[in-house]
């Protein structure tokens, strides 16, 4: 099978939505399909120079931007007439509400693909800045109706987006509900974990891994532990992820306390597993979350979760048997249930079981033949 992925970004980008798609991509690689990525050529940040590059079997083309209208919208028209030069089965595009998402559609039809489209949980009215709501009223009525009237089938990974936003633009016979997976590696206990000790961390480590981006609430988390370390010099809370935005925000709320790191991002995954294996519990403190990756790695890692309970997050963790869900912003509440995953040995070790067998369900293995099926089911009718 030829498939080709459309997104945005793609690898050395850090994001969600980026490791979903080499997750898929590589995975396919290996069951002997011919995979290409297209893209534009930024990482968000400043422009990537190599244009053409093969990353781990996959073929990526990634084309100038002529302009962009925020960090993760760039406009690259250039699609247009570069993707038709090409023959594809599957055309698999990502992320809603996007020119390229339009563009794959065009060219589907006119190359006589299938195009599949996954959403990846755009955002919805209720957190949308107001100052925008206007262009993406109009985005919604013309781009997102017209888009998703040349996709062959959707996929969902959550209900949520179900409910919310897919609803009023498909039937429900054309999507499909496949959530986001974790990398089997996560299972594999790390012998000897040095992870505290290289960080000289000597106590109960609480886990923020993730952008630091006003969407995550890096902020809320940061309150947070000031509040717990008033009274707990046995705490220590460690921030791992690339800057958007937040991070100058971060370390001016805590200063100089010396059981609060701000870190860059980590990428190997081997030292993500002994990252998640050495921490005590993981919080997902959001304002908004499509279906975090983060919360089945910890899941795998046996981690307790204290997460907001926003867009997906919910559907997969279940108060009291997962770990808690606290309101965004409500610090007090934060305090409390980190503070209790902490201290009750018990409940903690509940949370721990219970995620590790909820895990097995999201390896990446499982997820990518379920995608596969959907590209072969369509290929048939």
């Amino acid at each position: 099978m030829k498939i080709a992925h459309i997104n945005m970004f793609y690898s050395p980008t850090f994001g969600g939505v980026e490791q979903v798609m080499q997750e898929l991509a590589e995975r396919q690689v290996k069951e002997g399909h011919e995979v290409h990525v297209f893209c534009c050529d930024s990482d968000k940040y400043k422009r990537i120079e190599k244009k053409e590059e093969v990353i781990n079997g996959v073929n990526v083309h990634r084309y100038p931007y002529w302009f962009r209208l925020s960090l993760s919208t760039h406009i690259w028209p250039s699609l247009l007439w570069k993707l038709p030069k090409y023959d594809f089965d599957i055309l698999h595009s990502h992320v809603s509400g996007h020119l390229y998402v339009l563009i794959t559609g065009l060219v589907s039809k006119f190359k006589k693909s299938k195009h599949v489209h996954t959403t990846h949980c755009p955002w919805t009215d209720a957190f949308r800045p107001k100052r925008l709501k206007p262009f993406l009223f109009v985005n919604d009525l013309l781009l997102n109706k017209l888009s998703f009237s040349l996709i062959d089938k959707v996929v969902s990974i959550t209900p949520w987006e179900v409910e919310t936003f897919l609803s009023k633009y498909v039937d429900k016979d054309k999507i499909e509900i496949i959530p986001n997976g974790m990398d089997p590696i996560l299972y594999k206990r790390v012998i000897p974990n040095n992870f505290k000790k290289d960080l000289k961390i000597n106590g109960k480590l609480v886990l923020f891994f993730g952008r630091l981006n006003p969407t995550k609430g890096p902020e809320i988390l940061a309150k947070t532990a000031l509040e717990i370390l008033k009274g707990r010099k046995d705490v220590y809370f460690l921030f791992i992820g690339p800057d958007e935005g937040m991070k100058d925000g971060v370390i001016e709320i805590v200063k100089n306390e010396k059981n609060i790191q701000v870190l860059g991002p980590i990428r190997d995954k081997k030292k993500i597993a002994e990252m998640y294996q050495a921490a005590d519990v993981y919080v997902l403190p959001s304002y908004r979350e499509g279906l975090p990756l983060t919360l089945f790695e910890a899941y795998a890692s046996g981690l307790p979760v204290v997460a907001s309970p926003v867009n997906g997050i919910p559907y997969e963790l279940k108060e009291g048997e997962n770990g808690f869900l606290v309101n965004y912003g409500d610090v007090e509440n934060l305090k409390k249930k980190i503070l209790e995953v902490l201290d009750n040995k018990k409940l903690a070790k509940k949370f721990s079981e219970n995620n590790k067998k909820k895990a097995k369900n999201y390896s990446w293995d499982i997820i990518e033949k379920r995608y596969m099926k959907v590209y072969g089911g369509i290929l048939k009718n």
